[in-house]
């Protein structure tokens, strides 16, 4: 799909709600109050976690928030991680549970280890809802009808905060929740007739072949937006083919409070929510900033949350700043889409395999529509792949060329160095999973 031109964009709504919640000056967004905006809010974070925080008092034990003016000061400041999260001893907390509203625990998709609970106040929920609102507004009008493909039954859940946030500018929601039976979901949509879809991509791409494979005319939907896992090209292509939609990408994990950046209609990174957030891209190995354009782990820290902040909390996540200025104009800073994650890939000894790799192979066959993958190693080393597909779907042939179509995976199999096994479900359910998507790797002897 072919980016509109400047001249034709309108105004990001992402710069006017930077811009507000700085305290900006009429006009467009300027670079320079958005870095001082964020170096005070870093000085108040720090200084608050010394002082409430008993993990933070000893991490930060002889750092003065003062001094912290510039990105090389940033880079004094120790690094917070997930196993520090997950430890929580010291508690990261800064305020008493009487005070928390929401608490989110992330369960690992691993078998060892705690999992990551987060805490969050009520101003915690509102500033996301608000980053919902102007994240949504870039590709949904008031009185669109959105079908939200993410979890909304419980309060302050992702699914309940974006219905919210619809409504606030006069957008309808329907909130579908996770589709474990796709189906359903299709025939729930093709009666809500949405002008926009919002979910996982695995459960939208679900919905739309099962949608496209009934007897009638396929929905319209102008604009999809997929967030919480990566959507690969194969994946976004399908999607356009199927609902002639355009696909906008969202970028955000629980511990930066759901919301992080959104993509514009030029679709050449992420816009993110700057204001509330901190962002840096190291390198893995010495935790060095990298320079812009090079691909590095991206780093966050929280501006506003009291509850729970984080300090450079690597988030394990590969991506790059994007050089120069948007076509949109607008002057936030742009992370690239995801490029996978530190440590998710699975050496085959013929090179790296990863999920991403399996993702564009599977998702480009028109009837397959989720799977698993859980490489064992060993003695026996072997890549055992579920897959889920529609009624009719489960050609092994077919599935099993897509699969040794990825290089370092046929040149594993041809060494003889990896076998490759396949199962596959044709009922045309989405499968059920705990965590991120993710290669399962079981070291087994």
């Amino acid at each position: 799909m072919n980016a509109p031109s400047p001249e034709h964009l309108a105004a990001n709504p992402l710069d006017a709600a930077a811009a507000a919640l700085i305290g900006a000056p009429a006009g467009p967004l300027r670079l320079a109050d958005l870095r001082r905006h964020q170096f005070e809010r870093l000085r108040e974070t720090v200084a608050w976690a010394q002082q409430k925080s008993p993990f933070y008092r000893r991490l930060l034990a002889g750092i003065d928030a003062q001094s912290l003016r510039t990105a090389d000061d940033l880079c004094r400041l120790p690094f917070t991680t997930a196993d520090d999260l997950r430890r929580n001893d010291p508690p990261l907390v800064c305020v008493s549970q009487d005070e928390v509203s929401h608490v989110v625990t992330l369960e690992t998709s691993g078998t060892q280890g705690p999992a990551k609970r987060l805490y969050f106040l009520p101003g915690d929920q509102v500033a996301t809802r608000d980053f919902f609102v102007h994240g949504m507004s870039v590709f949904t009008r008031p009185g669109d009808r959105v079908a939200i493909l993410f979890p909304g039954g419980r309060a302050g859940s992702v699914g309940d905060l974006l219905a919210h946030a619809l409504r606030g500018f006069g957008a309808e929601p329907l909130v579908a929740d996770w589709p474990q039976d796709p189906a359903a979901t299709a025939r729930a949509m093709r009666e809500f007739r949405p002008d926009v879809v919002a979910g996982a991509p695995v459960a939208v791409l679900a919905v739309a072949r099962h949608d496209a494979a009934g007897k009638h005319e396929p929905l319209r939907v102008r604009s999809a937006l997929l967030s919480s896992d990566r959507a690969g090209a194969s994946l976004r292509a399908a999607l356009t083919g199927l609902w002639g939609c355009e696909v906008y990408d969202h970028y955000g994990m629980t511990e930066m409070g759901l919301g992080g950046g959104v993509d514009c209609p030029v679709h050449a990174g992420y816009h993110m929510r700057e204001a509330e957030l901190l962002f840096e891209v190291v390198d893995p190995a010495t935790g060095a900033p990298v320079p812009e354009g090079a691909v590095g782990e991206v780093v966050v820290t929280t501006l506003t949350r009291r509850g729970l902040p984080l300090i450079r909390y690597r988030t394990g996540d590969l991506s790059r700043i994007v050089p120069g200025a948007c076509a949109c104009n607008s002057p936030l800073l742009r992370l690239d889409r995801i490029a996978g994650r530190l440590g998710a890939g699975v050496d085959l000894g013929t090179g790296e395999l990863s999920m991403a790799m399996l993702d564009e192979a599977l998702f480009a066959l028109p009837k397959v529509i989720d799977f698993a993958a859980t490489c064992r190693l060993g003695k026996a080393p072997r890549l055992h792949v579920d897959i889920a597909t529609l009624p009719g779907g489960g050609r092994l042939d077919a599935l099993r060329t897509a699969l040794t179509g990825i290089p370092v995976l046929a040149q594993a199999i041809a060494r003889r160095r990896l076998h490759l096994s396949i199962a596959v479900a044709a009922d045309g359910r989405l499968r059920t999973r705990v965590g991120k998507r993710r290669i399962a790797v079981d070291n087994a002897a």
